[in-house]
Parts: structure tokens; C-alpha cells; sequence
């Protein structure tokens, strides 16, 4: 018979982080650990406090009534888990890590069997112009060929600057640039200054103006010269129909796929299925996990042969984070055949 536990942990910045929703100091996840007599396995359920669309009151509640009937089996408890994106994709990494060869190895993907890379973005957290200046020449240092900056908390004339000056330096054809405004730029000005920021050859902009605003949105994409891709947009959007009909009236170029923040797999596999239904491309990126839960995106993003590099560089923010194989690398996310996980190390942190 299956048990089922759930235990809460804390994540710390190493330093803390700028985001247009203001500075991130700590980040809360949970953890659920399922057992039998003969296997163990866990998932990480990482609900983003302030942007899930499950950050209820009741959410603790909801992993321990998880943890309490998970004899009800995955399938089942997916679908009564719908209005809780991270329960969802904590529980599937659970029961992939049980019914996996090692708790860690979900997937038998050439990214875990034989290294083969997946490409990422460099991301280049808000803060004061030093600040974000000495990211950038880090990330040039260590090799990313793409980068991914968060705009909307400075002035725009400094971020406009600032993206002036890796472009007098690299070619779009050297440097790939990516920004993200997360939700910053209102309705009445997001096109003058999707004009501006499109002087600077990017690849493309997340999220310039708040969800919620359809229609609005639907004339920026129509109209912007920069292409635009949905972040924030798809959070809370749980029926085919309604992701259909999301996609179907704003018409983005691209949308990001956060598992924590959409349903896990299943949930962004139905994303993908409906996006490439309307000629909308679009790539992965972490939500702030601990390395368990990044492993699993990981491994996950791996078996849909995408060639776009992918938003998966988050890893190494934490003081606390737990020892695990993956490797950045000149731009790229490895799994480390040298390292190992330390399952009962890991299970010693979250009191399992």
C-alpha cells in the first residue's frame, strides 16, 4: 500500500532578487513523499505566492486531504486537484520518481542518459544599473549565447540604455535577447514603447501588460512590432475550451510554460497541443523550484525535442538549495553523470 507525506521547506535567496512585483527575499515549496514497501519517490509542489492561481488559504489543507487519499490514485486526484496547478505537478513527479528506476531518473531521455544539453537563457534580474550590468558581462563570461532580462523597474530610458549596450557590442546574430516585462507597461503606452525596444533586435517580450485585459492584449499582438509571448496570461485558464478560446482571441507569437503554474504536464502538454494547433510556438521555463522540482522540468522538457533555448538557468539562486546533478554550462543545462542525488540526505532536510 501506498503512504503519502507532505513537508513544507524554505527556499533563500543568495541574494535577493528584483521582480516588477517587487524583491523576493525567500522562496516557500512543498514537498510530497509517497512509499511502499519496496519504493519511495518524490514531487515538488511549488506554489509561487502571490502569482499562483492556487495560493488559497486552504492550500496546506489540500496537500495533507492529497497526502490522505492518495489511494485514490493519480488519474483520479488530478482531476480533483484541477484548481491546484502545483498539488498537480507535484503529485505526477511523485509517481514518476516512485515508478522510476532512481527516485531522480524520470525520464530515459538522451538529457539524463547521455548528456545531451538543453539550451537555456541566461536571466538577468531587476535591480540598479550596476547591478544588472555586472549579470550581463557574468552571463557573457559563462557562455550564454541568449539572454533574458526583466524590465519595468527602472527607468525605461536606463533599460533601453542598457540593451543599447550589449547590442553596440553583439549582433542579434551573436546574442540572442530576450526581455520580460511582467505585466509593466499599461494598455496606452505598451505599443510606443514595443516600438523602442524593437530598435534593439529581441527576440521577443513576456508579458507587456497585466493579464486579465484579452482584448487589449489581442490589439497589442496584432499591431506590435516585437513579438510577444504569454506568461502570466495563461495562469488560471484550467479548461481546454478556455485555453482554445484564449489563444484563439489574443493570438500571441509565443506563450511560456511554467508546469508549477499550469497544471503540471498534463496541463502544459494540453497547452502545447493547442498552441501548435494555431501556428503559436513557445518554450519552458522554471518558476522558482528547488532543484528537484527543476529537475523534473528538466527531464520533462527534454522529451519534446524543442530546439529554442528554454527558461531553465534558476538553480543556482538559492543558499539552501539541494545537491543534485545538473550542471550549467556555456549556455546549457546538463545532468552530471559524475554526481549523484543523495535521496537520504534530501529526505533528512524535509524531515521524511
Amino acid at each position: 500500500m501506498i503512504t503519502a507525506h507532505y513537508s513544507k521547506y524554505l527556499l533563500t535567496f543568495k541574494r535577493p532578487s528584483g521582480t516588477s512585483r517587487g524583491v523576493l527575499k525567500t522562496k516557500e515549496t512543498f514537498f510530497i513523499y509517497l512509499k511502499d514497501t519496496v519504493r519511495q519517490g518524490i514531487g515538488e509542489c511549488a506554489v509561487f505566492r502571490g502569482l499562483s492561481s492556487d495560493d488559497l488559504p486552504d492550500y496546506e489543507e489540500k496537500l495533507a486531504w492529497t497526502c490522505a487519499h492518495i489511494h485514490l490514485g493519480k488519474e483520479q486526484l488530478l482531476q480533483k486537484l484541477q484548481a491546484y496547478p502545483s498539488l498537480q505537478f507535484g503529485l505526477e513527479q511523485a509517481f514518476l520518481s516512485f515508478n522510476a528506476p532512481t527516485p531522480f531518473e524520470l525520464y530515459s531521455t538522451g538529457f539524463v542518459k547521455k548528456k545531451q544539453p538543453i539550451a537555456i537563457n541566461g536571466l538577468i534580474w531587476m535591480g540598479d544599473t550596476e547591478f544588472m550590468k555586472a549579470q550581463i558581462e557574468e552571463k557573457l563570461d559563462q557562455g550564454f549565447a541568449t539572454l533574458k532580462m526583466k524590465i519595468g523597474a527602472l527607468d525605461f530610458e536606463k533599460e533601453c540604455a542598457l540593451l543599447s549596450s550589449i547590442r553596440k557590442r553583439f549582433s542579434a546574430d551573436q546574442i540572442t535577447l530576450r526581455v520580460d516585462a511582467n505585466g509593466a507597461f499599461s494598455p496606452s503606452d505598451a505599443l510606443e514603447k514595443l516600438k523602442r525596444l524593437a530598435a534593439y533586435d529581441l527576440h521577443s517580450i513576456e508579458q507587456p501588460i497585466r493579464q486579465g485585459q484579452p482584448e487589449a492584449m489581442a490589439a497589442i499582438c496584432k499591431n506590435t512590432p516585437l513579438p510577444i509571448a504569454l506568461d502570466e496570461e495563461l495562469i488560471g485558464v484550467f479548461s481546454k475550451d478556455k485555453k482554445e478560446q484564449l489563444l484563439q482571441e489574443i493570438q500571441p507569437q509565443y506563450i511560456i510554460l511554467k508546469p508549477s503554474l499550469l497544471g503540471g504536464i498534463q496541463g502544459s502538454e494540453e497547452w502545447i497541443s493547442i498552441a501548435e494547433k494555431h501556428q503559436i510556438a513557445w518554450w519552458v521555463t522554471s518558476a522558482l523550484e528547488s532543484n528537484i522540482g527543476l529537475n523534473a522540468i528538466a527531464q520533462w522538457t527534454s522529451t519534446l525535442n524543442t530546439k529554442l533555448p528554454q527558461g531553465l538557468g534558476t538553480g543556482s539562486l538559492f543558499t539552501n538549495n539541494f545537491d543534485a546533478p545538473l550542471l550549467v554550462d556555456q549556455g546549457a543545462l546538463y545532468c552530471n553523470s559524475q554526481k549523484e542525488w543523495n535521496f537520504e540526505t534530501i529526505k533528512k532536510e524535509l524531515n521524511f
